[in-house]
């Protein structure tokens, strides 16, 4: 688990058939077998080389992610090892696990923030997407400052902070991002939608929660 707080940025290259993230020395030592998200990706250390690690890829996440791309040509990559029970989540929380690929609509600078809009390649995740909600981009925990087409398309206003310290000020029109939505949202949705055995819990509806208390 994460929070999306970037604490390096980083490259990622092939190795065969692994993947070699560099830069993480703003968090080391780290120990085989420990999880970095890498552009938001949740990777497992399998082997130490120099100030990064080896890590093993699948074709799931290769095709799913920004990674193999990315890794072809060196990019650059935002770094955050997993949190501690004991850390502060001064994000939200962050599997590391990808929903989706975004593209770069629009990225404008503004005289207190970055303007960066971005659309679903998948535009049924457009649902998770409203005012104020959380989302990861490229492993960054951001919050939606607005959105159109039923949320397949929404941007973010970027603080100064985060973009000069995260591989955000690389990106151009056209470059794909990872996006991993809220947590929250994704098990709310399971939950009114799946209901409870029968006989026993009924359906988590409107009416559900307003005679419980969350009218």
């Amino acid at each position: 688990m994460f929070t999306g707080l970037v604490q390096a940025v980083g490259q990622v290259e092939r190795r065969g058939r692994a993947l070699l993230v560099e830069g993480c020395s703003a968090f080391a030592p780290l120990q085989l077998g420990d999880s970095v998200a890498v552009d938001g990706v949740c990777l497992t250390v399998a082997s130490l080389v120099g100030d990064g690690f080896l890590a093993d890829v699948s074709e799931e996440t290769l095709q799913r992610t920004t990674l193999g791309a990315k890794a072809a040509g060196g990019g650059s990559v935002n770094l955050e090892p997993a949190l501690r029970l004991s850390d502060r989540l001064g994000g939200h929380l962050v599997s590391g696990h990808v929903d989706g690929i975004g593209e770069v609509v629009a990225v404008e600078s503004l005289p207190q923030s970055w303007h960066l809009e971005l659309r679903w390649r998948d535009a049924d995740f457009g649902r998770y997407i409203c005012d104020k909600a959380s989302v990861a981009v490229n492993g960054i925990s951001l919050t939606v400052a607005g959105c159109a087409e039923a949320g397949a398309r929404f941007w973010l206003a970027v603080i100064p902070h985060t973009w000069s310290v995260t591989a955000l000020r690389d990106l151009q029109v056209g470059d794909e991002v990872n996006l991993e939505i809220d947590l929250l949202a994704r098990y709310t949705e399971r939950l009114i939608s799946a209901g409870g055995p029968q006989d026993e819990t009924p359906p988590i509806s409107a009416a559900w929660l307003a005679e419980h208390g969350w009218g």
